[in-house]
């Protein structure tokens, strides 16, 4: 067995808000790099942490988390349409092994992931299907939440099945960190809004198309006095950043929810995914992380980083 480890934000707005040509070619740089060692890494198997934002996933039933055996990309945004290569077998298993742990997972056999789950994907491989990948879809937008003691747990007991593999893993965790788009709140939605968040799979591209230019419009706006949205908060990031890399991870069991999206913004909880990840990769042994890049950018609503570990 061996498992090294990713964590990178995500955001919708890369290639369409434009935050410089600097911070660009900075990121474009850091992504660069960290492909350049996912391909000399060559892993046979992903395991990704991810989220959804109302693509795949709906308050119609809204698991706290899901593990798929197969999933098909909704595109939106600029990311790929097509299927995931997922082992059934190896995902199902990883399943079991999850609930023999004592820890409540959903199952899918046929589930729709968004650009949480596959940006990182083509970041790191150009594709969706160069490498197999089993994705665990935690629940980060919709309230209420599990507590995060349980991320921890969960993400231990995918590190324990790891661990038992005899090939090359690479864990994966996609969000964050700080982070507020206009996600609308199921508690104070308008009937029709409320109606999309229960059951709105499979919009039309005309409604596709509203929605991602409303994010886009919030993106243009965001960090000024025009913008309703929590600010991005890099102090919080660093710490959380800090706390990861210094194999802090039982702090986590007293995260306050409400704390992190009055502090973060509400999908600052994407989080979730880097606890799961950080996790899982601490279960296998004694770990080095390093802070690879971290910038604020307003234009993304995204504190944007990327994070690195391997074993000692």
């Amino acid at each position: 067995m061996s498992v090294t480890l990713k964590c990178l934000s995500h955001t919708p707005l890369r290639g369409l808000n434009d935050p410089g040509a600097k911070i660009v070619a900075e990121v474009d740089a850091v992504i660069a790099n960290a492909r350049a060692e996912v391909e000399a890494f060559d892993p046979e198997l992903i395991v990704l942490f991810a989220t959804d934002h109302f693509n795949g996933l709906f308050y119609d039933l809204m698991p706290p988390f899901v593990i798929a055996t197969a999933a098909e990309s909704v595109a939106d945004y600029l990311t790929l349409p097509g299927p995931l290569s997922i082992p059934q077998e190896l995902a199902l298993q990883m399943a079991r092994f999850i609930l023999d742990s004592d820890v409540d997972i959903a199952l899918s056999h046929r589930l729709q992931v968004d650009h949480g789950c596959t940006q990182v994907l083509e970041e790191m491989s150009g594709s969706l299907t160069r490498y197999p990948v089993i994705p665990i879809v935690i629940n980060s937008v919709a309230p209420p939440f599990a507590p995060y003691r349980r991320i921890r747990r969960l993400g231990e007991a995918v590190g324990r099945f790891v661990a038992k593999l005899d090939r090359r893993v690479l864990i994966v965790g996609t969000g964050g960190l700080s982070h507020e788009p206009p996600v609308p709140m199921l508690s104070s939605a308008s009937e029709d809004v409320a109606e999309f968040l229960i059951g709105g799979r499979n919009p039309t591209p005309d409604a596709r198309a509203a929605r991602q230019a409303r994010t886009i419009a919030a993106g243009k706006v965001y960090g000024t006095p025009a913008s309703p949205q929590t600010p991005l908060n890099p102090v919080w990031d660093q710490a959380f950043i800090d706390m990861l890399i210094q194999g802090r991870l039982a702090e986590v069991d007293d995260f306050d929810i409400e704390d992190i999206s009055n502090q973060a913004g509400r999908s600052a909880h994407e989080i979730r995914t880097w606890v799961a990840a950080f996790s899982a990769f601490a279960v296998c042994g004694k770990y080095t992380a390093r802070n690879v890049y971290y910038r604020a950018i307003n234009e993304w609503i995204a504190g944007y980083g990327v994070l690195s570990a391997e074993p000692v």
